[in-house]
């Protein structure tokens, strides 16, 4: 199919003005002024973009594809995540991983489940590994992993400063670490080491020290739900000055002083007010994951599970409240996750790059999407429909 979005204000994240993108194959195969390019002999779908803001599509680097939870049991397992909610929320890459559970949620269903996705019109990666270590493997071993499966661009999410966590020592920490580095190279992937931060006192403790101790560099390592309470965040400001990426996990747009976590929008606040660029900030939904409460003694209190709905909403409240221009809020959301975990042509708006585009209102409303080349949003309504998913 052969696409024509004419006269779209295109922000690749940059703004580069009023331009028609032209679309084949699944790729951007030329940007030219209005009028500038020209399609005949051949059947070819226009689109008007005239008044409409075209941007890259949204990339979420931390969703739990098979669904996550179970801390309260098998009743408690979350459920897989559908095509329809990934295009809902703006998102035409997504990076799947597992969480506590790695004993009934399995690697090889969790690429099985990227494959799937991939066929219904986002695309896909994964990470290999869940809460623990030593890490659940596809292969073996993490750094065979990254060499020989196609989908893994890293180990993750490794849980550190949380009582569900396997209690790692720095040593297991670091050797992990040091696979991610040298499995990425060989892969020719990034590599990353993503890790789930908790509540406990240790925080960063183990990621500054990988600085202090190692040669490993400090862009090897991603620590994610840094915004889960203050104290923990002001650790994340301190490794995003020493070039770290730091990640937040997108939830409600405004939470209650008397709330321990931070909002996206508090948080990436806080941060510019700090000196941290948008370049050191992903941000990730942690999508169909569970979201646990638990006492003082470690009883579980109440669980509910994370959606992608606020992610797209995150999105849009830090550029209305004027906390980022658009071209600074596609970069912790579509631009910088692509770059940190090496997603070929993802994150920008170029030719040859795959053409995964959204096309927004003023009001940044999502009216058109496109993963690949493929719509998966028509005139604002979710058009894609998963395998099994009622017409």
């Amino acid at each position: 199919m052969l696409t024509l979005i004419r006269g779209g204000r295109v922000f690749a994240p940059e703004d580069l003005g009023t331009k028609d993108i032209f679309v084949a194959g699944g790729k951007v195969c030329g940007l030219a002024d209005p009028g500038g390019l020209q399609v005949g002999g051949a059947e070819c779908e226009v689109v008007d973009a005239d008044g409409l803001l075209i941007v890259p599509g949204l990339v979420d680097s931390h969703v739990h594809i098979l669904g996550g939870g179970g801390e309260g049991g098998p009743a408690t397992r979350a459920p897989e995540i559908r095509i329809e909610d990934i295009a809902a929320a703006g998102v035409t890459s997504v990076i799947g991983c597992l969480g506590t559970d790695g004993v009934t949620r399995h690697m090889t269903s969790l690429l099985a489940k990227a494959r799937a996705l991939d066929l219904e019109g986002v695309s896909t990666w994964i990470f290999s590994g869940s809460y623990e270590i030593p890490v659940r493997t596809l292969t073996g071993s993490v750094r065979s992993d990254l060499v020989l499966i196609d989908k893994v661009v890293g180990a993750g999410e490794i849980a550190l400063s949380d009582h569900r966590s396997s209690q790692p020592t720095f040593d297991e920490f670091a050797r992990l670490a040091a696979e991610c580095r040298v499995g990425g190279m060989l892969g020719g992937k990034a590599g990353v080491l993503h890790c789930h931060l908790g509540d406990g006192r240790r925080r960063l403790d183990d990621l500054f020290r990988l600085v202090r101790e190692t040669e490993i560099p400090v862009g090897q390592v991603v620590p994610t739900h840094i915004n889960r309470n203050r104290e923990l965040f002001a650790q994340g400001l301190e490794f995003a000055r020493l070039g770290g990426t730091i990640d937040l996990t997108a939830g409600p747009e405004d939470i209650p002083a008397s709330e321990p976590d931070l909002s996206v929008v508090e948080a990436v606040r806080l941060a510019r007010e700090a000196g941290i660029s948008a370049d050191r900030l992903t941000v990730t939904s942690d999508g169909n994951g569970s979201i646990p409460v638990f006492d003082a003694a470690g009883n579980l209190v109440r669980l509910s599970v994370a959606g992608q709905a606020e992610f797209f909403a995150c999105f849009r409240a830090l550029v209305r409240r004027k906390i980022l221009s658009l071209e600074e809020a596609l970069k912790p959301f579509a631009a910088n996750p692509a770059a940190v975990y090496k997603l070929p042509g993802k994150g920008r708006i170029a030719a040859g790059m795959d053409a995964d585009f959204l096309v927004l209102d003023e009001g940044l409303n999502l009216r058109e999407s496109f993963g690949r080349g493929r719509r998966l949003v028509a005139d604002g309504r979710v058009v894609v429909r998963g395998t099994f998913s009622a017409a």
